[in-house]
């Protein structure tokens, strides 16, 4: 049988870009050929921010218009790493495009992306495989964490039992125990609050090499404050996402906390 040919495209929680990568697979082994990061636009982020809370204003309206924009960054990366590749979109037999979350509620039977699929197939003229989550939810699950079918495939061995850390927007763990079905789940947040908090303080998107952070002192306090958030005592299987973890949660705890230093906020967000 002859190499089949994929596009992976992926936008997370913490919106630092769109990661697309080109990948062969022959006899079910992966082969990457190409991979690019695109920045998002910064009015699109900014909406997509503002798109994943609550209290944001008009969201219908502008959720549709924020999909159709995101389908058109899509569409960009794909004919970058299509050329990084040396493919021709004829070649690719699907991209598999989750989308942007922008509400994430299992529990009430639903989970929200953006990126309008269809507008994406008529870009790329490409079959595009989506909503990834939709199943899943109905069938009782939590749509997500999506990364341990991909852990299952390249990391499970037959005698060791391996579990493996996702450090995400939102970080997740995959359990593979040797005869045992894969397990995964969100454990608490990641780069959402380490990113937020430098972006907010350094006007950065992140917090290259943790220098920030390594600069500061991780208070015992509040991080006993942040572990008492009730998700943390919820049993698997499990997710989260920007619903529960978010910069105004933390300005909720540092209120009577504020001798802390901002760095040393960062590296209790680091030891969290």
């Amino acid at each position: 049988m002859g190499a089949e040919y994929y596009v992976g495209l992926m936008s997370g929680t913490s919106l630092d870009g769109i990661d697309a990568v080109a990948v062969s697979f022959s006899d079910n082994v992966p082969n990457v050929l190409g991979h690019v990061t695109h920045e998002f636009p910064t009015a699109l982020r900014a909406t997509l921010l503002d798109l994943n809370t609550p209290q944001g204003q008009n969201e219908l309206e502008r959720a549709a218009a924020a999909g159709v924009a995101l389908a058109r960054c899509y569409a960009a990366a794909t004919h970058d790493v299509l050329q990084q590749a040396g493919w021709s979109s004829g070649q690719v037999s699907a991209v598999g495009c989750h989308g942007q979350t922008v509400r994430h509620r299992p529990g009430q039977g639903f989970s929200l992306q953006l990126g309008n699929g269809a507008q994406l197939a008529e870009l790329t003229g490409i079959t595009i495989v989506t909503d990834f989550r939709s199943r899943d939810i109905a069938a009782g699950g939590q749509g997500a964490p999506l990364v341990p079918a991909f852990h299952d495939a390249i990391f499970r061995s037959p005698r060791q039992p391996r579990i493996i850390l996702n450090l995400g927007g939102i970080a997740n763990l995959t359990v593979l125990y040797p005869g045992q079905e894969t397990r995964g789940y969100d454990c608490g947040p990641a780069n959402v609050l380490l990113d937020g908090w430098v972006e907010r303080h350094l006007g950065q998107p992140f917090d290259r090499d943790g220098l920030w952070a390594r600069s500061g002192t991780a208070s015992a306090a509040l991080l006993q404050a942040l572990l008492e958030h009730p998700y943390f005592l919820r049993k698997p299987p499990k997710s989260t996402g920007r619903d529960d973890f978010h910069l105004p949660w933390l300005d909720s705890l540092l209120d009577e906390r504020q001798d802390l230093a901002a760095q040393d906020v960062q590296a209790t967000l680091v030891a969290l």
